[in-house]
């Protein structure tokens, strides 16, 4: 019986050793995702497959991206759409803490053409077309929107800013996934008339990555173990080093023990 205690035993410390063994810090900072904020990095990034999907992140760059760097839409006559949605894509994980009196800072860079101002006579639109806005979410709850009524003809950096407020202190993970959402609607009247053409075409489209950006002020006390416990002070299980194996380990040499005990018993 004693020998079957002793087995139980060493198992449950082999079993323990990687757990303990090496540097925690270090081995958690190798697999943190890129895509997620942390301490140094605290700047999103639009991106698009230049189809259907918009997305952001924190890295700078995305390989799943339209390769023409940009997001475009055309129309020689008729009204363009645009309604972008960039979500964080993954969600995010850590729970953010901005900076008290802090600023949000974004910088969009957009290609635009034809009409996009109702009621001004000098264009198409026709109660049909909408000036460019910008829109900040934290999950279901609007943050900050802004429309931008001086807005010109072709390539222009839009930037923006706003204060932090005290209802938006705190994104916590994927509860409150930042979104940003870009709307506008622009329209063209080019036509021919067999000859020559008449009027103007419209396009809009938006640089993706490092050229269209939003900066988050997050306060350094973000990444500290406290405030990413939360209010009862317990970190996720998956936040946690060897959480899963320590609890393999501990249900194993219970399950051991009470097999000898069993045995004890029976003899």
């Amino acid at each position: 019986m004693r020998r079957t205690a002793v087995i139980a035993l060493f198992l449950v410390a082999m079993l323990l050793v990687p757990v303990q063994a090496g540097d925690v810090t270090v081995q958690q900072e190798q697999q943190e995702d890129p895509r997620q904020p942390n301490a140094n990095n605290t700047t999103m990034y639009m991106f698009h497959d230049g189809f259907a999907d918009a997305w952001s992140h924190f890295n700078v760059s995305d390989a799943d991206s339209t390769a023409e760097g940009e997001y475009r839409e055309e129309d020689d006559n008729g009204v363009i759409n645009i309604n972008l949605r960039f979500r964080m894509k993954p969600n995010l994980e850590k729970r953010l803490l901005m900076t008290e009196n802090g600023e949000f800072r974004g910088n969009f860079k957009i290609d635009v053409g034809g009409d996009w101002t109702n009621g001004d006579n000098s264009g198409p639109c026709n109660n049909d077309c909408e000036n460019l806005t910008i829109t900040v979410f934290r999950g279901g709850s609007e943050v900050w929107s802004n429309e931008f009524t001086g807005i010109q003809q072709g390539e222009q950096n839009v930037p923006f800013a706003f204060a932090v407020t005290e209802d938006h202190m705190e994104w916590d993970g994927r509860d409150d996934n930042p979104i940003i959402e870009v709307k506008m609607k622009v329209k063209g009247d080019q036509q021919s008339n067999g000859i020559w053409l008449t009027g103007n075409p419209a396009w809009f489209a938006i640089k993706l990555g490092e050229e269209s950006r939003f900066e988050m002020p997050v306060s350094e006390d973000s990444w500290t173990e406290e405030f990413q416990a939360g209010d009862d002070g317990m970190m996720d299980s998956e936040d946690t080093p060897g959480f899963t194996l320590v609890a393999a380990s501990a249900a194993l040499g219970m399950a051991l023990f009470v097999n000898q005990r069993r045995e004890i018993d029976d003899e």
